[in-house]
């Protein structure tokens, strides 16, 4: 069974775009394929994620991909949504085969009802009709939008990123534990089993997580929970093998087919990616 890491990052500091990469966080400095290779182990799939809200940064991962021998299966990328002239962006750039998704980086911006605005909805009917994923990357005050937004758009496939972020280090359980799984119920949204070790108390223990990641697996499933690393953001938490052999021993539990799915079936059929590296859609 393949084994995918459906969520991290490279960036390259000179670039200038990455507002939130500031220099007194221990992560500022360029993240390189050739720095996450060694980590891999088995891993021989990945979905490479935009870490800034500009084009040129999702051209910039698009090269990365291109130049990685078939290890990037997969970019999400951004564009302005709410630009006027969206939809036609939004096409031209789902030509490129390696362009999975759009990441809108929902959690910055203010207005938590953003994503329901009528102007931006052309856009979103965009991204369908390109087969482009929408990655959610929310917070437990969004949850409550998703469930409205995506009955608008049933034939949008769209993943929760970071398990909606849950307060896990203040020990906040609802009402997020409501909303996540209203959404597994009454959406066909698939969600990303990542991020939450950096959610946590500084210093915590994978267990510390457990609840969090037994909630998701009950509401979403092993066909709809997708492993990530969020690297090298986790390396905040611990780095990249603290993770994998956590997420390892917190799935340890469930059948091996369950398992698979978690750690590169669902990925594989949510992106659409061959084994072998080459796009089917």
């Amino acid at each position: 069974m393949i084994r995918v890491d459906a969520h991290h990052h490279v960036w390259r500091i000179a670039r200038g775009d990455y507002g939130w990469l500031t220099p007194d966080l221990p992560i500022h400095r360029d993240y390189t394929l050739d720095d996450l290779r060694p980590l891999l182990g088995d891993i021989t799939a990945t979905v490479l994620v935009q870490a800034a809200p500009t084009e040129a940064e999702t051209a910039f991962m698009l090269s990365v991909a291109r130049s990685s021998s078939g290890l990037v299966r997969g970019v999400v990328g951004w564009t302005d949504l709410s630009h006027a002239d969206a939809p036609d962006r939004i096409g031209a750039m789902a030509a490129e085969p390696l362009l999975k998704g759009l990441r809108p980086m929902l959690q910055d911006i203010p207005d938590t009802e953003w994503i329901l605005r009528r102007d931006l909805q052309p856009a979103i009917r965009a991204m369908t009709d390109a087969g482009l994923r929408f990655e959610a990357l929310v917070q437990p005050r969004h949850l409550p939008i998703l469930a409205e937004f995506c009955p608008r758009h049933p034939e949008l496939r769209l993943v929760i990123n970071h398990g909606a972020k849950p307060a896990i280090a203040a020990g906040g359980w609802q009402p997020w534990a409501d909303d996540i799984a209203r959404i597994a119920r009454e959406t066909q949204a698939l969600c990303k089993l990542s991020g939450l070790l950096t959610e946590a108390a500084q210093n915590s223990q994978v267990i510390d997580i457990r609840r969090y990641v037994d909630h998701l697996i009950v509401c979403f499933g092993p066909d709809r929970l997708i492993w990530g690393s969020d690297w090298p953001v986790v390396n905040l938490a611990g780095g990249y093998m603290r993770w994998r052999e956590g997420a390892r021993e917190l799935l340890a539990g469930l059948p091996g087919n369950h398992q698979d799915a978690i750690l590169g079936g669902a990925a594989q059929k949510f992106y659409n990616f061959s084994q072998e590296g080459a796009r089917d859609d």
